[in-house]
């Protein structure tokens, strides 16, 4: 997969409710890009296209270009407003960001040696308690995902946040308010006899 994902967008000078809702009538998204040192900008984005991206994982922790009326800007997608029984996108938010500021964007987990861990070759479960973790990075930095090996977790243990081996320059937002917000990502439980 290429580490760059485009989103090809107009900018739009109608804003509100009733603008938005035009646009999505005409089969497109309503979306804005803020941040940085400029005003934000209301955008429309081709909605078949937004699919064939979102559908990818790695679209929300990478740093994506954003072509505005031609125009690229870096940014992170900050959130996706999706219909609660259509498979349909209603809005979009992105983050521009500067590649010198640190940003802040959830990265998802990835549970490697599951099967094969100590504790479930005893039969134990395991169960997941997050599977995203909010980090604290340089863009240039930002993980796709973060690893969490379970090898050597034994039934009734836990890996917690602390744990975690993270990249060089990427730290965890959690753990940055104190040693009491070291919070468990998965434990090994005891299987039903």
């Amino acid at each position: 997969m290429s580490g760059v994902f485009e989103f090809v967008a107009k900018s739009r000078d109608k804003t509100g409710t009733s603008a938005a809702k035009a646009v999505r009538r005409q089969g497109d998204v309503p979306a804005v890009i803020y941040g940085g040192n400029l005003a934000p900008q209301m955008l429309v984005l081709e909605h078949n296209e937004i699919l064939k991206h979102l559908v990818h994982e790695a679209v929300y922790s990478h740093v994506l270009d954003v072509i505005v009326d031609g125009k690229a800007e870096k940014a992170v997608l900050k959130g996706v407003q999706r219909h609660p029984a259509k498979s349909r996108v209603l809005h979009m938010d992105f983050m521009r960001v500067n590649e010198s500021d640190k940003i802040k964007v959830r990265v998802p987990f990835h549970f490697i040696n599951e099967a094969t861990s100590v504790g479930v070759k005893k039969g134990g479960v395991a169960a997941h308690a997050m599977v995203d973790v909010e980090v604290t990075c340089l863009s240039s930095l930002l993980p796709e995902f973060i690893a969490v090996d379970l090898a050597n977790v034994d039934v009734g243990e836990s890996v917690h946040l602390s744990d975690l081996v993270l990249p060089a320059g990427v730290e965890i937002f959690e753990l940055t308010h104190g040693a009491d917000h070291d919070l468990p990502v998965v434990s090994i439980m005891a299987g039903k006899v």
